[in-house]
């Protein structure tokens, strides 16, 4: 090698002003045009000259150098390692306490005690409405059921002692207890004209105002209240997962408005199959403390549908397919060169993909380098220049 090195560093030194003649300095200092061009055509030959022994050292080095000639490969280690498969999957937000309050009387609207936003408890008053006199009825029937009350004790008493007739006992105390089943009946009609909170949530809109006139009926909505403390998801699952998707598996929702994502598990799986879509139905509670999680909001699901603790996985990209349909990579084995191997084919079987990367279930053992980078190019048997292995 130290005599091919030779010419190319006698060169190189004529060229750096070694050979005796003039210097690009000096030639430029003279400023003269035809000096300064007949310097430019030297030193373009001398550039010439160089290549063309560049070029005869290149070929010296392909010549003696074999190893040049192999292809260049990169290489992964094959790993035991937890595999976690997600069934992706979109649905919405929901909520069974979302409801709409309509009036049970009609009336005007007399007074409105909630505003939006603002949170109810349940059975808390929230608008009355007029009566219509109602509760002036309900006062004088309190009253004749007092005295009906008061006639039927001394009546009571007076049959106690076998005074009086039955007839008059049976009267009085027939006529006490339908008084008092009229006043309960009363306070039940003028108990509608109070509206009050089904449940414990907010106060999502006041659609009547104060002073409208409302009743029962579609279109006469006053208010809207909303719980969102027990919000979930609900999915349509394909029922080729009917048996791997079950309560309790371990559930990563994500809200691509929100740009966050909360884990969970399945509460609920239907138990009918939807014949126009061969799906079922699979609810997942979705928690929201921080209250930015609204009914019918975009979710992204990925329900945890299978799991392996001891899993090999490989890049999909390396992963080849022969003309019997056979899937295959390529693994290296030690050869007498340390950077040097042998490229040796391995025909695999493969499971579940997750992303980027595909299990393993056969054909490869823990421990086996396996080439990544440059595992198109070669062939069964070729020999391989292994680089920075990964």
């Amino acid at each position: 090698m130290k005599k091919i090195l030779l010419p190319f560093v006698t060169i190189l030194l004529y060229a750096c002003g070694g050979g005796g003649s003039t210097s690009v300095e000096s030639v430029l200092e003279e400023q003269n045009l035809e000096t300064i061009r007949a310097k430019r055509t030297e030193i373009s030959e001398q550039q010439k000259a160089l290549e063309a022994e560049i070029h005869k050292l290149d070929s010296a080095i392909a010549t003696l150098d074999a190893s040049a000639k192999l292809p260049l490969v990169t290489t992964i280690e094959a790993k035991a390692e937890k595999f976690d498969h997600y069934l992706e999957l979109q649905g919405d937000v929901m909520t069974k306490q979302n409801v709409l309050i309509y009036p049970e009387m009609s009336g005007t609207l007399n007074r409105v005690y909630v505003k939006e936003g603002q949170k109810v408890s349940k059975g808390q008053l929230l608008a009355s409405i007029d009566d219509g006199g109602l509760s002036s009825q309900l006062v004088q029937m309190k009253t004749q059921a007092a005295l009906a009350k008061t006639t039927f004790d001394r009546q009571k008493r007076l049959w106690d002692q076998n005074i009086g007739s039955e007839i008059q006992y049976l009267e009085a105390k027939t006529a006490y207890e339908a008084q008092e089943s009229a006043v309960k009946q009363m306070q039940s009609q003028l108990a509608k004209s109070s509206i009050r909170a089904p449940f414990s949530g907010i106060i999502d809109d006041v659609i009547k105002d104060q002073g409208t006139v409302v009743g029962p009926g579609q279109g006469s909505e006053v208010f809207r209240i909303v719980n969102l403390s027990n919000m979930y998801v609900e999915v349509e699952v394909p029922e080729s997962h009917l048996s791997n998707v079950t309560p309790g598996r371990n559930v990563r929702v994500y809200f691509p408005v929100l740009g966050d994502s909360v884990t969970t598990k399945v509460r609920q799986t239907g138990n009918f199959i939807n014949p126009s879509n061969r799906s079922f139905t699979v609810e997942i509670p979705v928690p929201s403390e921080s209250g930015k999680i609204k009914p019918n909001l975009t979710a992204k699901v990925m329900i945890n549908d299978y799991t392996n603790e001891s899993a090999i996985l490989i890049p999909q990209s390396i992963v080849s397919e022969n003309a019997e349909g056979e899937q295959y990579v390529y693994l290296v084995g030690a050869d007498s060169i340390s950077s040097e191997a042998v490229a040796k084919k391995a025909v695999i079987i493969t499971g579940k993909t997750q992303g980027d990367y595909v299990e393993v279930l056969s054909g490869i053992a823990q421990g086996d380098g396996i080439i990544d980078e440059g595992a198109r190019s070669v062939k069964d048997g070729q020999k391989v220049r292994i680089m920075d292995n990964i």
